[in-house]
């Protein structure tokens, strides 16, 4: 079953892509956030509001849809949906964008995400004030709480050793991810750390958080919004911008699934879930690793980018501490990861901004443009059920 092959190979296209600036303090409300992205790749496709009949979010954002159209001026909403967990939405949300056009229940369809995640709701204080209602989904907490794993820096470092144990990983090769990141967003004038590259000495000079992480392994908390618009293939050809296909989209959860704390599995070194959304996008794009010229790697923790190199195959399992030395995750590398920064440099949009990274990217009008770019890998949240896209040039 993981390597089933969906039809959804290049029926839908992302036509535009819209954003905030990324800041620590927004000054405004995260509504008002989210009309500014969706208005802003509205324009850039050159559509109006009143052609969007489809709207996806993640389950997490307190925009709800109809607040959203409304305060839009759009007209009628004929699909409309939520992804749930977290960063695992990031590809989601635009993978039941492309469902939708594809099975016609939609011509036009806006995804976003709009946070202040810095001034008013902070991810990283994890279980904290979480209200103590006896539901499923909390009852989960009650297995690690206990025993101290109450954010997400410490559900990541309890997989992050065994990974280190395992294959030999060390706290430098975590920090080789931040530096990359960190040099690409010192060139991108959008990024929040502009001009603000870091050493590996910088890195290891950084404060712990959670053995084995360090302060610079861990993303940044951002104020913003992302959106994007989806359409047909057919549609997106008319339109303002080139489009960038949708080569494949997919989700997965596994059989044992659990939030950010699967060291209860018996590979906890792994991330199975996205091994087998990986299977699925190579499946229906009829591509393999070898096609890919970048790739977008959910970066919320540094441990977690190697394991997803592995994954989708760019490198055998345990080998990513040695495939990411020398450069070759950074630009003019032999797989450049997170040109814009990723959510370690730019800004952390639940990975939003990352996939109008890997249009930007296939359109060549990236700040950092990788040559010759025709496929790009875009990852959604690790150590939760999760997504991915594959996004392509348009040859029709």
């Amino acid at each position: 079953m993981s390597r089933r092959k969906s039809r959804l190979k290049n029926a839908a296209a992302i036509a535009g892509i819209g954003a905030t600036e990324f800041s620590k303090d927004s000054g405004r409300s995260e509504l008002q956030l989210a009309l500014e992205a969706i208005s802003s790749a509205l324009e850039d496709a050159g559509l109006q509001h009143s052609d969007v009949d489809g709207m996806v979010n993640f389950s997490m954002d307190n925009n709800p849809a109809n607040e959203v159209n409304r305060y839009l001026g759009g007209d009628h909403l004929t699909f409309f949906s939520r992804i749930h967990y977290g960063g695992g939405a990031a590809c989601g949300v635009v993978h039941q964008a492309a469902m939708a056009i594809h099975a016609g229940v939609a011509d036009v369809v806006v995804v976003y995400r709009a946070m202040n995640e810095r001034s008013q709701q902070r991810f990283g204080t994890g279980v904290q004030d979480r209200p103590p209602v006896p539901t499923t989904e909390n009852t989960n907490y009650g297995w690690h709480s206990p025993y101290g794993l109450l954010t997400p820096a410490s559900w990541v470092a309890m997989q992050a050793r065994r990974y280190m144990h395992e294959y030999g990983a060390t706290s430098e090769d975590f920090g080789r991810v931040a530096v990359a990141d960190r040099k690409h967003a010192a060139t991108n004038p959008k990024a929040w750390f502009y001009q603000r590259p870091i050493t590996l000495e910088d890195h290891q000079n950084s404060r712990w958080i959670v053995d084995p992480l360090r302060l610079l392994d861990c993303c940044q908390e951002s104020d913003g919004a992302v959106a994007i618009v989806v359409t047909s293939t057919e549609r997106a050809r008319d339109l303002r911008q080139p489009p960038v296909l949708i080569n494949a989209a997919a989700q997965c959860m596994t059989n044992d699934q659990m939030m950010m704390t699967g060291y209860y599995s018996d590979h906890v070194a792994t991330l199975p879930e996205m091994g087998i959304v990986a299977e699925q996008l190579y499946a229906t794009a009829e591509l393999t690793p070898d096609d890919v010229q970048a790739a977008i790697i959910y970066d919320h923790f540094t441990p977690f980018v190697l394991i997803q190199l592995e994954e989708f195959g760019f490198c055998k399992r345990g080998e990513a501490k040695d495939f990411i030395r020398g450069g070759n995750i950074e630009m003019g590398g032999g797989l450049p990861v997170n040109p814009h920064g990723g959510q370690l440099g730019e800004a952390y949009i639940h990975g939003a901004n990352g996939i109008s990274e890997g249009v930007r990217q296939l359109r060549g009008t990236a700040v950092n443009q990788v040559e010759g770019a025709e496929h790009v890998i875009v990852t959604a949240g690790t150590g939760v059920p999760t997504s991915g896209l594959l996004l392509g040039i348009d040859e029709g």
